[in-house]
């Protein structure tokens, strides 16, 4: 086990008349032998936030902020930023996120007993290069294992936030609840709804790439299936559990509604994952009122829609949701002719790659095959040859714009339904895309 210590936050601690510790995911990461690409560092001591500064100041610090009802200190060296807290224990009441009151101590039992997870409540001495563990979290990290700090109940009746924190930690670090950490959970499961739509999202997006953290393979599928496993995700997307138990044709599919979305997760490319899971939601509307799955994209799209409103979703990522979920099942059966493949690639230009990363993962997902979709093939073919054919996906491309038109005797309000309707044809047929022919096309057509 090694911690990474700046040579500044090392002068610090031995500058100080009162220990120093880094504690939190950083030493349990060390720890863990888990990589870590930032420098994320926590450091606290069992002194007011006053004091703290004095110290820090003096070795050339900057204090960023100061908040000393919580004892929290935000300062820097430069880049290096670090935040400190006093040891304290805090007060909460149960559904409130915030603690009601805050109690601070020198006692170091007492302030990881405030933590959440036994394996986030190591400390390390940095002028000592010793290791502190209160609570047995060292063992934790050993055993791969999540366990609370205090009785599971009450750790998690504290802060509703917290489940959600079992599950993305959990995910990312490829630790394993234990037992009386999920019944805990479980028992606790609705709170999360007295979470900000923010607090929730934020964390929802860490659980979706949850992988990337430290490069644990699947972690993003695993922590969805915490989430599933305490009862959080009936709170937060009632309407994707709906799926539970909602079988789907067994020729093309293994698995219910739900768990084929949170495989589609699995298998989904980082940049389309909110998609992935969100793709099939309007399933179990529409066979509740139509007794089949036929439109579950249109229903989907809009569903999709108010669970991004729902959850504040950023603008940018909610469109993309709700435009590939209603695009998800177009020449699902292989049928659509190239050409029209080729005006809606041109349609759709903007979301034609992540289009594709999609389908890709809905294909995965309903048999664990990761060979490629043949959706995905065919339409990759038809796209690499209008490319290698100099096709035009654009209305830049063409070799005609909308003065030209005009010259050509267009009235202006025909300019872009007629441009869009040339775009369509060079598209099918490249040798179409000349100035000289399509002036002459224009001037041949008729206006009322």
């Amino acid at each position: 086990m090694k911690i990474e210590i700046s040579e500044k936050l090392y002068n610090l601690a031995e500058k100080c008349a009162f220990p120093l510790y880094i504690v939190g995911g950083y030493v349990r990461d060390a720890l863990a032998d888990l990589f870590t690409p930032s420098h994320d560092i926590d450091i606290c001591a069992p002194v007011s936030a006053e004091e703290f500064c004095n110290t820090a100041k003096s070795c050339g610090a900057v204090i960023d902020a100061t908040y000393k009802n919580t004892g929290t200190v935000k300062l820097g060296f430069g880049e290096e930023k670090y935040e400190f807290t006093s040891f304290r224990s805090d007060e909460y009441v149960r559904g409130v996120h915030t603690p009601v009151k805050t109690f601070f101590t020198d006692d170091i039992r007492l302030d990881a007993k405030r933590r959440d997870f036994k394996c986030n409540a190591v400390y390390y001495d940095i002028a000592k290069g010793e290791i502190c563990d209160p609570l047995g979290g060292a063992e934790d990290i050993k055993n791969k294992s999540v366990s609370t700090v205090a009785d599971a109940d009450k750790v998690f009746g504290e802060d509703g936030l917290r489940l959600m924190r079992l599950a993305r930690q959990s995910a990312q670090t490829g630790f394993t609840p234990t037992k009386e950490c999920i019944s805990g959970a479980k028992t606790n499961a609705s709170l999360i709804a007295d979470i900000s739509a923010e607090r929730v999202y934020a964390e929802l997006d860490a659980i979706l790439h949850a992988d990337k953290k430290y490069g644990v393979a699947g972690a993003q599928y695993r922590g969805l299936k915490i989430l599933d496993e305490i009862g959080v995700l009936d709170v937060i997307l009632p309407e994707l559990t709906l799926g539970r138990g909602m079988m789907q044709n067994e020729a093309y599919h293994s698995y219910d509604v739900l768990e084929h979305s949170l495989r589609a997760v699995l298998y989904a490319d980082g940049a389309v994952r909110l998609c992935a899971l969100l793709h099939d939601i309007g399933k179990p509307r529409r066979y509740a009122d139509s007794g089949n799955y036929h439109g579950h994209e249109k229903e989907g799209a809009r569903i999709a829609r108010q669970i991004c409103t729902r959850l504040k979703v950023p603008k940018k990522i909610a469109e993309e949701a709700e435009t590939l979920t209603y695009l998800h099942m177009y020449d699902v059966d292989l049928q659509t002719r190239a050409n029209r493949i080729k005006k809606f690639i041109v349609d759709n230009l903007k979301n034609f790659d992540k289009l594709l990363m999609i389908k890709q993962a809905d294909f995965s997902a309903c048999k664990d095959d990761t060979s490629e979709a043949p959706c995905v093939t065919k339409w990759k073919k038809i796209y690499g040859d209008m490319k290698n054919g100099g096709a035009p996906f654009t209305l830049s491309q063409l070799k005609i714009n909308g003065s030209d038109l005009i010259e050509s005797g267009v009235p202006p309000e025909k300019i872009g339904a007629i441009l869009k309707s040339f775009l369509y044809d060079c598209v099918i047929d490249t040798r179409l895309n000349d100035k000289k022919t399509l002036i002459r096309r224009a001037q041949k057509l008729k206006f009322d």
